[in-house]
């Protein structure tokens, strides 16, 4: 069995008027421990709602779904997920934000030990230094990083990341993306990740999930990523296999 396994997952939603609208249907595939698994589709076929099922926070309408052996069927710390919008507390600082889900998931251990470990993962974003700001003294980027960060304190099992970059400028979506993907490589994370941006997909992924349009999506394709893992952005564009991927994906998506 996979690390993760999704196996006939499927959605259906109904209106006040009683009207039933199959978002998607029949969606298979798998994540292997420490694979980086991109899924990419146009609006509405239901990737939010898929990641929502694996995060435990939206139900399913018919499939099932197993992460390590044991099927999903709720929230829990096992799984981080890092959404569009950062979702950090207001009042609290950044240092604070991070050690609130550390003392969630470790809640045995002393307040000095919550801080070390928050402050590890603070620095590991490079933050080392705005421990004390709060979100409102920090850029959006700076603001993502931060729930990163929190993601990476709990030290899931999985890590949900729904288009967290979306919202940034493309020099500091770059930047943000260089340390995830190091983060990642560094701690052999398993990732599930919607994103619309198909480079984002080739330098993040190992594996890229297509889905059809909505309503009634499927898994349409899988592109296995064969560029090299220790990838860099500067020289990604000159690897003989760069474009026929991307073409691929592109094809995909206008046809």
């Amino acid at each position: 069995m996979a690390y993760v396994e999704v196996d006939h997952l499927s959605k259906t939603f109904t209106s006040r008027g009683g009207l039933q609208t199959t978002v998607f249907e029949d969606v298979n595939f798998t994540l292997e421990k420490g694979e980086f698994v991109c899924i990419i589709g146009h609006s509405g076929c239901g990737k939010s709602t898929i990641l929502n099922v694996l995060a435990g926070l939206e139900a399913q309408s018919g499939g099932l779904v197993f992460m390590d052996g044991r099927e999903v069927s709720g929230p829990s710390l096992d799984r981080g997920v890092v959404f569009q919008s950062h979702a950090l507390m207001p009042w609290m600082t950044v240092l604070q934000n991070v050690a609130f889900a550390v003392r969630a998931r470790f809640p045995e251990w002393s307040r000095k030990e919550v801080e070390a470990h928050a402050l590890r993962f603070i620095q590991m974003v490079r933050l080392g230094g705005s421990e004390g700001k709060r979100p409102s003294e920090l850029s959006g980027g700076m603001r993502q990083r931060v729930g990163i960060a929190r993601a990476f304190s709990i030290q899931p099992k999985m890590l949900l990341l729904d288009e967290p970059f979306g919202a940034l400028d493309a020099l500091t979506r770059g930047s943000i993306q260089d340390e995830l993907l190091s983060i990642v490589q560094e701690t052999n994370q398993t990732v599930f990740m919607i994103t619309h941006d198909v480079d984002e997909a080739l330098f993040l992924a190992d594996r890229i999930l297509l889905m059809s349009r909505g309503p009634r999506a499927v898994i349409a394709d899988v592109v296995h990523n064969s560029l090299p893992r220790d990838r860099k952005r500067a020289t990604l564009h000159h690897n003989e296999h760069y474009y026929p991927i991307r073409n691929r994906i592109v094809d995909f998506l206008v046809h």
